[in-house]
């Protein structure tokens, strides 16, 4: 009997010691500075890189609140068509297909929190800029205007 409790001790003294990440399966984000440039200016967003399939599947899912200075950037590594839905998103956002040159192609404004509706990109894109629902307007983005990253080779 006094083995049984030592050993249950052990696991619990070896569960309560776990860090925080292995309890619970939260992804590791890198952030890096993405700067958007348009005819208003240049803004330099704080983003999370979404470049592997499990921080791409996660993306923005159950936030509740996104800075008006952060966003998140989905690198596909690859060029080709992408397609985004909202599925347990939580705010508002816009999406800015990107091509592997830098240069937005295409922009869905205002996409729909929890919608399982697609939203594709109007061409080869290589990745996509999610910011708060309104900034494409704020900043005035257009397609053409360039998105400055490493993962382009233009900064």
């Amino acid at each position: 009997m006094r083995r049984v409790a030592w050993i249950a001790v052990a696991i619990c003294t070896l569960v309560a010691s776990m860090p925080a990440t292995m309890a619970q399966s939260e992804p590791v984000w890198q952030v890096e500075p993405v700067t958007v440039v348009t005819t208003k200016g240049l803004y330099t967003f704080s983003a999370e890189i979404a470049d592997a399939p499990e921080l791409r599947a996660r993306g923005l899912m159950y936030r509740t609140y996104l800075d008006d200075d952060k966003a998140m950037l989905f690198d596909f590594k690859t060029v080709g068509p992408v397609t985004m839905w909202m599925k347990n998103t939580f705010i508002p956002l816009d999406m800015l297909f990107v091509d592997a040159d830098g240069r937005i192609i295409n922009i869905a404004r205002w996409t729909t929190p929890h919608s399982l509706d697609v939203v594709a990109s109007s061409g080869d894109a290589l990745a996509v800029l999610e910011v708060n629902g309104g900034t494409a307007d704020r900043i005035r983005a257009r397609p053409g205007d360039r998105v400055i990253h490493r993962i382009f080779g233009n900064e």
